[in-house]
């Protein structure tokens, strides 16, 4: 093979591959389409890399609970278990960290996964977030890649920070996460002193049919709360799982963490006018322009009775939804719709919904039958298919998901908007003198041990195109000079 053929990126069967940087979609804000097998590919496989633990999340701990709605936001959502004051939905939350190993330490620098499962009267409804509101990539395409980065080095199995710094510098649109990550809420002091969000927007639609799009808030009633890197690391070592047996405590005792949740809700028309693409989850929507509306309260108030059963099983899909409730354009979210119940199918089995923790406490009709651990009666000696004419559950079109419309020409589309760094910007100019001197030493620290000289720079461009204070004292922590 010449040296030109090894500098080519193919698929598995060796065809070229012309844009790994951007799936394909129905036009700038179409949809993504399940055309992009390049796509697919990279998530299939990446979904299949590890057995049987989580590729991501594998570290969490889990707690049952209930929503209850304090404010009447009818006017926006159809969604069941919002359609009235004082109305209570059991849920269950699973906490996690994203890059370690099941065994990893609960106190590392790292996002926390925020995934919330609803059991509502029209089915699960799953809210699978952060503790951040923003992520470091937005285009799904790009996921295994970036999560490759954080995982270990194939011939050392070590962690390797060339590979995590050469991503992000070559990924600007990571800069507005990193700098959350490397700021003080990298290390939650406990799950119960972080917020949670939905990160993506979501489309809400009322009983009228008219849309909205909303992205979601939990705020903590505890307080947010982080720890110092020298208490982390000391924790580390003496008690790696202090934030699973911190939530397990709290509740054995009777001290319920809770959440208000908050919406911000954006008129479906302002999509094609605000300031930034409301799409791109590495972008927040200003709360000057969109004020966030108090929505419920999240109690969590039972502990599990097997953590396996529970927790470990625990599946979450960011397509799990209901009436009242749909996908937007967000290409990082259309590619997660895939991605997550297919780890699902291969982790768990394809029956994953009818375990008990899962399963709906509503009723289920499908024609969905055999499969691993398929535990019931698998539909006894029912109709099999559908249409039928044995009186089988049909569909209901009063269901359907809202249309919207969609324009373009089918191929891999950058986002609009080119802008990663007046975010960026605005969080650093915000923090207090104090903040900005730990969120420099802890950026300094983590990249001192790259090896090269260049991926430095590179970043530490960055930085200094979000604010050149922040640049320049990285670079002098680093011992370097700007590059022009």
């Amino acid at each position: 093979m010449s040296t030109d053929d090894k500098s080519k990126l193919t698929t598995s069967w060796g065809a070229p591959v012309g844009d790994n940087q951007n799936s394909q979609t129905a036009g700038a804000r179409g949809p993504t389409l399940i055309q992009d097998v390049h796509l697919l590919e990279k998530l299939a496989h990446f979904n299949r890399e590890r057995v049987p633990e989580r590729v991501v999340h594998a570290k969490g701990a889990g707690a049952h609970g209930y929503f209850e709605v304090t404010q009447d936001l009818t006017a926006f959502t159809k969604a069941s278990f919002l359609s009235e004051v004082g109305k209570q939905t059991p849920l269950f939350v699973r906490f996690s960290t994203v890059a370690g190993e099941n065994g990893s330490s609960d106190t590392v620098r790292d996002p926390r996964g925020f995934a919330v499962k609803f059991y509502t009267d029209e089915g699960n409804y799953d809210l699978v977030g952060n503790n951040t509101p923003v992520f470091f990539i937005r285009d799904a395409i790009k996921f295994p890649d970036f999560i490759h980065t954080q995982k270990r080095h194939p011939q050392t199995h070590l962690k390797n920070p060339n590979a995590v710094w050469d991503f992000w510098s070559l990924s600007p649109e990571s800069l507005h996460q990193v700098t959350i990550l490397m700021s003080d809420r990298g290390i939650p002091a406990t799950l119960r002193h972080m917020h949670g969000f939905g990160s993506h927007t979501f489309k809400w639609v009322n009983a009228e049919g008219q849309a909205s799009w909303v992205k979601y808030h939990f705020k903590t009633e505890q307080g947010v709360q982080n720890l110092a890197p020298s208490v982390a690391a000391q924790l580390a070592a003496d008690n790696p799982d202090y934030h699973t047996e911190d939530l397990f405590e709290a509740i054995k005792k009777g001290d319920f963490p809770a959440w208000k949740l908050c919406v911000q809700i954006m008129p479906l028309e302002d999509a094609n006018t605000y300031r930034f693409d409301p799409f791109d989850v590495t972008k927040v929507w200003s709360q000057k322009d969109y004020p966030l509306i108090e929505l419920g309260r999240m109690v969590l108030n039972r502990n599990p009775e097997n953590y396996f059963a529970e927790v470990e099983q625990a599946t979450f899909s960011p397509g799990t939804f209901v009436p009242g409730i749909e996908a937007s354009p967000d290409k990082m979210l259309q590619g997660r719709l895939f991605a997550y119940g297919d780890a699902h199918r291969y982790r768990v089995g394809a029956n994953h919904q009818a375990l008990p923790i899962n399963r709906p406490r509503s009723e289920v009709n499908t024609y969905q039958r055999d499969g691993q651990m398929r535990a019931d009666d698998n539909g006894g000696g029912s109709v099999y298919y559908e249409p039928n004419s044995a009186g089988g559950p049909s569909e209901t079109p009063a269901y359907k998901p809202a249309a919207f419309e969609v324009s373009g020409s089918a191929d891999s589309v950058v986002y609009d908007h080119h802008d990663h760094y007046t975010q960026p910007g605005d969080l650093y100019r915000l923090l207090s003198e104090d903040e900005r001197e730990r969120l420099v030493q802890t950026i300094v620290g983590a990249m001192k041990p790259v090896e090269q000289d260049a991926i430095k720079l590179r970043q530490i461009g960055h930085f200094y195109k979000a604010d050149p204070e922040y640049g320049t004292r990285v670079a002098a922590g680093l011992g370097l000079s700007i590059p022009e």
